[in-house]
């Protein structure tokens, strides 16, 4: 497969390189300033995930975020103009392993990915390996399309967030 895309654009000269692995999975890695610990924070806490997944680009904003990061509780999350326009994505979480690994499933819809995220400790810094497993090629072109713009925007705003929890560490 190897279909790769690389955002160089980013502070801390930090890439998010987002590769297909194969025809249904999908790697996407990231080095972030800051330990573990705190990038995890910032994927289970709502009040910090809210202020960085929605990439601002798209002027969808993140309307809610539930999180219930245990083996078998769920999260939700809405993005819309307002609540009659919303969107929702949700699931359920089948791994947790604090400041180390977070597994979900995505049941919004039959098309949606399996998301495993892995917080590797690189010092002072954080390798991020997100793998997202479709269950086809079809359901997984449609995902890529839109991936290679946002995600890359995302993790720019996670790296922004970082900075001023890290500095208040």
């Amino acid at each position: 497969m190897g279909q790769r895309t690389e955002n160089e654009a980013t502070p801390m000269n930090n890439r998010t390189t987002i590769e297909r692995r194969s025809h249904c999975q999908l790697l996407v890695t990231r080095t972030f300033d800051g330990p573990a610990r705190i990038v995890y924070e910032a994927w289970i806490k709502p009040e910090l995930f809210i202020r960085w997944w929605a990439p601002k680009s798209t002027g969808v904003p993140m309307l809610s975020c539930e999180m219930d990061v245990r083996v078998g509780g769920g999260y939700s999350v809405e993005f819309g103009s307002d609540a009659s326009s919303a969107t929702a994505f949700f699931g359920k979480y089948v791994e947790v392993i604090p400041n180390a690994r977070l597994v979900w499933t995505n049941e919004e819809s039959a098309d949606a990915a399996v998301t495993t995220v892995i917080f590797e400790a690189k010092g002072d810094k954080t390798l991020l390996v997100l793998h997202e497993l479709y269950p086809s090629k079809e359901a997984l072109d449609e995902a890529f399309s839109g991936m290679e713009g946002c995600m890359p925007e995302q993790f720019e705003q996670l790296d922004e967030l970082l900075l001023s929890l890290v500095a208040r560490a």
